[in-house]
């Protein structure tokens, strides 16, 4: 893995880990930029991680160009080949899968779709090769995803799939983008994941929708209280499949102020995970129901 460091006008360095996606070039990237964090150097505004990259913006005034280079190329090298793990949350989404909200809007933009005979779910399931919408709804929801990057808009969390590459569920974007897209969509593009924070536009498959808000400047419900933005590179989300008398109960506690996630601290390690990927997704969900 040769990590490759590129300036971007007076203020910006940024740093591409791999061309492809990867839980190593993930991790790898997260260790540096958390490292650097912790070291606080003078000059440095922000640190923006990506899926597998990073960017680094800093006052050219304060520190030189060359000399950050010089820290971020130390951070790899002490890093070197370091056994990779982090300290991080598992949190339980619930999602209404194949939802009338979603549905509604996919049918009125069947004519940017590759396949508008069909609905995204009955789609995705065909072309990973699931028999139907419920085995790619179990397929779906039955393994932990990696919250990769936020942003794109405020809030929206990427996520990469917690299985082995050649299991990861794959879908195409929409031909053309949609307009519309119902807030707290679960959509998908390509080999991530996403939950459209806010109403919009986009280009993702639709699936489900989640009752759970993500982004709130108001920070009315507990676990949006120390920031408006909930996610953060590094989560762990579990999706809980869940009926539409318990979506409404959910919508229902957003609006009284009441409602929560369920959120767990973990210890990720990769050479763990790697070693077994299904054995170790389970001792992360039972982490959750360690109640």
């Amino acid at each position: 893995m040769t990590i490759r460091y590129t300036f971007g006008g007076d203020e910006f360095i940024f740093v591409e880990i791999d061309e492809a996606m990867s839980l190593d070039a993930f991790f790898k990237g997260t260790a540096i930029t958390r490292e650097l964090q912790r070291r606080a150097v003078p000059g440095v505004t922000e640190i923006c991680p990506a899926n597998a990259s990073y960017q680094v913006r800093f006052d050219p005034d304060v520190i030189a160009p060359d000399a950050l280079l010089a820290v971020l190329k130390d951070i790899e090298a002490t890093l070197g080949d370091a056994e990779l793990d982090m300290a991080t949350r598992i949190i339980e989404v619930p999602v209404l899968y194949n939802d009338p909200w979603t549905h509604e809007t996919l049918m009125r933009f069947r004519e940017r779709h590759q396949d508008p005979a069909s609905t995204d779910l009955e789609y995705a399931a065909r072309i990973n090769g699931l028999d139907d919408v419920d085995a790619f709804i179990a397929a779906h929801s039955g393994s932990p995803w990696f919250v990769s990057m936020v942003g794109f808009v405020a809030g929206l969390p990427f996520m990469f799939q917690m299985v082995e590459r050649e299991r990861q569920l794959q879908v195409p974007k929409y031909l053309r983008p949609r307009t519309d897209t119902p807030k707290l969509t679960v959509g998908h593009g390509g080999c991530f994941g996403c939950i459209y924070s806010v109403r919009g536009a986009g280009g993702y498959q639709m699936f489900g929708v989640t009752p759970a808000p993500i982004f709130d400047p108001a920070q009315r419900l507990d676990y949006l209280r120390d920031f408006m933005v909930f996610f953060r590179p590094g989560d762990i989300v579990k999706f809980k499949p869940i009926d539409r008398a318990a979506y409404d109960a959910a919508i229902a506690a957003v609006e009284a102020g009441t409602f929560s996630l369920r959120v767990r601290p973990v210890n990720f390690e990769l050479s763990a995970f790697t070693r077994d990927p299904d054995a170790y997704n389970r001792s992360l969900v039972e982490v959750l129901d360690a109640d």
